[in-house]
């Protein structure tokens, strides 16, 4: 089939489950693990917003022209704790509506090591499926997007902020008892929680008591050595598919972040 890719879709089943869309149609990627897969570049790029051709990505998938104009890819999108919406100045008010001043959640998360993130409550479980976490707990609701930012730059100082992709492929890593370090983490960052409540008011920001989610990924087996397609250096990639974390493909030959080449016209054959 052909069409242009975008991130994989994935349901919290053990293991997970993974849908690559192609275009207008999605394929099982879990049946294939075990099986030779061929993904063939076209040299086409379609923006994911306005479909018309662009000759380089931006902002994963879309021409330059949207990137400048779309308010899900604002700086404020990458640095929440840098949200101008009570400025006046959001590209696309409404938008910010609807996506960022509404609840977020702030969690911890082990991608062999632990870390902390925000996302849109509706984007939970996807969000710790996507960075590849085997453990995920939420430690705070928060009323927007810019609370939570704020929130994860006090953690920051604390524990990582970013996944070492690298890592993440190669293994689990060790299980980590994300409870205890949440409770540790909370008292660390304890003031910043007052500071934060007296300026966005008493409800602004709940602290949560939540199980921790496990998340088992569909692998066969991981690899020794990490090497990464790119499909604007090499239009092929071809490979025994030898399982799926996060948004990527691990094959026999190397791994692609199916992410990065959102909107890349793409032919899959197996």
């Amino acid at each position: 089939m052909t069409g242009t890719l975008r991130k994989m879709q994935s349901s919290l089943t053990s293991p997970i489950s993974y849908q690559l869309p192609v275009g207008d149609q999605t394929v099982d990627l879990n049946a294939l693990i075990g099986k030779s897969i061929t993904l063939t570049y076209s040299g086409n790029i379609f923006c994911s917003n306005c479909g018309k051709k662009t000759k380089k990505s931006y902002s994963q998938g879309h021409c330059f022209v949207c990137m400048r104009k779309l308010a899900s890819c604002d700086m404020c999108i990458m640095k929440p704790e840098t949200c101008h919406f009570d400025q006046g100045t959001c590209r696309e008010p409404e938008w910010g509506e609807e996506n960022c001043m509404i609840p977020h959640y702030v969690y911890l998360a082990n991608t062999t090591a632990i870390k902390v993130g925000i996302t849109r409550h509706t984007q939970i479980p996807t969000r710790w499926i996507d960075q590849g976490a085997t453990q995920a707990l939420p430690i705070f609701k928060v009323a927007t997007r810019h609370q939570s930012g704020l929130l994860e730059v006090a953690l920051a100082e604390f524990i990582a902020d970013k996944t070492n992709w690298r890592n993440m492929l190669k293994g689990n890593g060790e299980v980590i008892d994300l409870k205890s370090q949440g409770a540790a983490l909370i008292e660390q960052i304890r003031p910043k929680l007052t500071e934060l409540s007296e300026l966005f008011g008493a409800t602004a920001i709940t602290e949560l008591d939540e199980e921790v989610v496990e998340l088992d990924f569909p692998i066969s087996e991981f690899p020794s050595k990490i090497s990464s397609f790119n499909f604007d250096k090499n239009p092929e990639v071809t490979g025994v598919l030898k399982g799926i974390k996060g948004q990527y493909l691990i094959f026999d030959t190397g791994v692609i972040n199916i992410r990065k080449f959102t909107s890349y016209e793409v032919t899959v054959s197996y």
